[in-house]
């Protein structure tokens, strides 16, 4: 089997309810990694495409969180309505979706 061109990490991380930095789950990370999944599988991308369930990735202020490699892209707050826009500009034709990028500035770490 040859290895996977692209990693897709979605954040599926539950933190208890209440917490202040609240998680990725409870903002539909599951539905968005299941829509990645199924896309990616309809389209004929599997053998080359990998969307894999990722514990925190510490960017929980930024979720629903994502980080797509191996360019080491980060988004945040992505939606449903996000998936096919990133599949179709960052996994299809390498263009990043500038909109949803969490750029260093953005990136506060706890």
């Amino acid at each position: 089997m040859k290895r996977f061109e692209k990693h897709i990490f979605i954040c599926e991380n539950r933190r208890p309810e209440g917490h202040p930095r609240g998680c990725c789950a409870e903002k539909n990370s599951t539905e968005i990694k299941e829509l990645l999944k199924k896309r990616i599988k309809e389209l004929g991308l599997n053998t080359s495409v990998r969307a894999n369930t990722a514990g925190c990735l510490d960017a929980c202020e930024h979720g629903v969180t994502i980080v797509i490699y191996p360019e080491q892209i980060w988004y945040g707050k992505i939606t449903i309505d996000d998936v096919e826009e990133i599949i179709q500009q960052h996994i299809i034709n390498n263009s990043p979706v500038e909109r949803l990028k969490i750029t260093d500035e953005k990136f506060n770490r706890h």
